[in-house]
């Protein structure tokens, strides 16, 4: 079932989804669009989230997912029906995963660039993670 879904994933790369990539930068952060920092803790343990980010993860550690349950907490955290970004280590995972939410749900997805390996080259503001 795994790999259906993960093929499934994969295919709706393919197709037309309106996804805006852009490197963040000083000025995205203060456009007042959420953020969705979808690493593991221990990314989020190891280099802090950008502040005001809010930590769901997607892929564990193992590359397992649970679409449903990232769903349930993305809705419960965040305003899917406006804009809102994606950020993972080097932008990777959130390439697959704004796709998905773009082209599936016709979610209004920032894709950003370069991930949090980016932002931390950029000095943009980091915060500890604490749970």
């Amino acid at each position: 079932m795994k790999i259906f879904i993960l093929l499934l994933l994969l295919a709706a790369t393919s197709l037309f989804a309106e996804v805006i990539k852009i490197y963040p930068d000083q000025s995205f952060l203060k456009k007042d669009i959420p953020i969705v920092d979808i690493r593991t803790k221990g990314e989020w343990k190891e280099t802090g989230i950008l502040k005001n980010a809010i930590p769901i993860t997607f892929f564990d550690e193992k590359g397992n997912y649970n679409i449903p349950v990232f769903l349930k907490k993305l809705s419960e955290k965040v305003d899917v029906k406006k804009p809102f970004a994606l950020v993972c280590r080097t932008g990777s995972r959130t390439n697959l995963v704004s796709k998905f939410l773009s082209n599936e749900l016709k979610y209004h997805v920032y894709d950003l660039k370069g991930g949090m390996m980016y932002a931390i080259g950029e000095k943009l503001p980091v915060v500890p993670y604490k749970k």
